[in-house]
């Protein structure tokens, strides 16, 4: 008890030890109302990428947000592409070169999913309900009332500053590599910080280096031309349900391994500074199962932790007839799956999608990426028709090890102690265009709950995540050797 204690007072002692949290945290209860109307305003805009008027109202708003803290502003574009959202802040005498990275598009959702409007924010139990409340306009809102909070307090910034909020992550940042490559001058720096993502489980403030890349595929499987009595036809025509139900099966064993040939092919090993940081991070895989009602987990007894640095292939979605009340008896004249790889350093996803193309065909199938004619299946047992989703990207990790790591580690630590510090997170965010093309390292600095239902109905951040979130955008603002 008495090491309890005394490790929640070192963490007020620590608090006490960075002066622009602090003013930032001042400022912010001082102004919790406004803060709130401000971001409850930019959130009842819908934001999906394909949606181009309602996205170029969101550029607009964000825009006008940093505009307001006096943050020249101006829009990157490229033809077909929601525009970047590009401010900058030029400091005096610094040295330093940051950029604040965060995207202000969502993922598509179905209204009838949600327990409220997802596009009318609301504010109950200690959260804000609505669509990006996490995933990613609260950085957004972070990083304004933070610079708010250091102009009042008269403390100044410790780098040159720079904005880049993206309107097409959650679409593949198909465009994004474009891009940058037009305005490699502007957009180079010392370093990017990621403002996307979930703390840590735990609830600790974690600091991440490295992010998943991804790739996607759909798969089709054929049965009849169409559906058929399961009385009549069972036992005789194939049903392309089960077919895939085995398909997908093949792919993994019992402890989630993946069976693809090769998958786990050139992945580059972790330096024995991330190996340490993942035997330090919390263990928090107990708590999940029961926060999640999990039996069992896959990886063979290994955390969670651990799976994060190795790749992953995942069912994402699955449709074949009716179900429930809808149900009928009938044999299915197709079945589609699409699944997701998350990739680490070292693999390619051309490289990734192939090999699990070619795993499919070694299952017997003929492979198509188009629905296939009467010919076709007449002709062949078993037809796929495979489909790579656009937008598929690499992994990429920065060392741990470098100056700029350490500084904003060291940073992080003293807003409230020691914070997590992890090679990789689960997720996914284009960070290899920023270091092949700029040459700059990126360090995601996350700020949402890690059950903010991101990607899913019902997304939410709780109040204090935006809070703490506050406070450490203003310290990454101030940082200074």
């Amino acid at each position: 008890m008495n090491r309890f204690l005394l490790f929640f007072a070192c963490l007020s002692i620590c608090s006490a030890e960075n002066p622009a949290a602090q003013a930032a945290q001042k400022w912010r209860i001082a102004h919790e109302r406004a803060i709130l109307a401000e971001f409850t305003e930019l959130l009842a805009i819908p934001n999906i990428a394909s949606d181009t008027a309602n996205i170029r109202r969101n550029a607009a708003a964000v825009a006008a947000i940093l505009e307001k803290r006096g943050v020249h502003t101006r829009l990157l574009e490229t033809p077909g592409a929601p525009p970047v959202v590009y401010g900058e802040i030029a400091t005096p005498g610094a040295t330093r070169t940051i950029v604040f990275y965060a995207h202000y598009d969502g993922q598509p959702l179905d209204p009838k999913e949600w327990a409220t409007d997802p596009w009318k924010p609301v504010i109950k139990d200690d959260r804000i309900w609505a669509r990006s409340a996490s995933d990613d306009k609260a950085p957004i809102i972070a990083i304004a009332t933070a610079l708010d909070g250091l102009r009042d307090a008269k403390i100044p910034l410790g780098s040159n500053i720079k904005f880049v909020f993206e309107g097409e992550e959650e679409a593949g940042s198909k465009h994004l590599d474009k891009i940058i490559a037009a305005n490699k001058e502007l957009l180079k720096a010392d370093v990017w910080l990621i403002c996307d993502g979930p703390v840590h489980q735990s609830r600790r403030q974690q600091i991440v280096f490295g992010a998943r890349g991804v790739t996607m595929l759909d798969i089709t499987l054929y049965g009849p031309h169409h559906e058929l009595h399961s009385g009549h036809y069972g036992n005789w025509a194939p049903n392309p349900a089960m077919m895939l139900a085995r398909l997908l099966a093949s792919m993994k064993d019992d402890n989630g391994k993946v069976l693809v040939d090769g998958f786990y092919t050139g992945i580059a090993p972790l330096s024995e500074t991330e190996k340490r940081a993942i035997a330090e991070a919390p263990d928090v895989d107990e708590d999940l199962k029961h926060e999640l009602w999990l039996g069992s987990t896959e990886g063979g007894g290994r955390k969670l932790v651990d799976m994060l640095n190795l790749p992953s292939l995942n069912v994402r979605g699955m449709g074949s007839s009716r179900i429930g009340a809808q149900a009928s008896n009938v044999i299915p004249a197709t079945a589609t799956a699409s699944i997701d790889m998350r990739l680490v350093k070292g693999m390619d996803h051309t490289a990734t999608e192939k090999r699990v193309i070619e795993h499919i065909r070694k299952q017997g199938f003929f492979i198509v990426d188009h629905d296939p004619d009467q010919d076709t299946l007449m002709s062949h047992a078993k037809v796929a028709k495979v489909v790579s989703k656009e937008g598929g990207y690499n992994a990429e990790r920065t060392s741990m090890d470098l100056p700029i790591s350490r500084l904003v580690l060291r940073t992080a630590d003293s807003i409230k102690g020691p914070v997590v510090k992890l090679p990789t997170m689960g997720g996914s965010v284009p960070l290899y265009m920023i270091s092949q093309i700029l040459g700059s390292p990126t360090i995601t600095v996350p700020i949402a709950n890690h059950d903010n239902n991101q990607h899913s109905f019902n997304e939410n951040i709780r109040l204090q995540n935006l809070w703490d979130g506050i406070d450490l955008m203003a310290a990454m603002l101030a940082m200074h050797d």
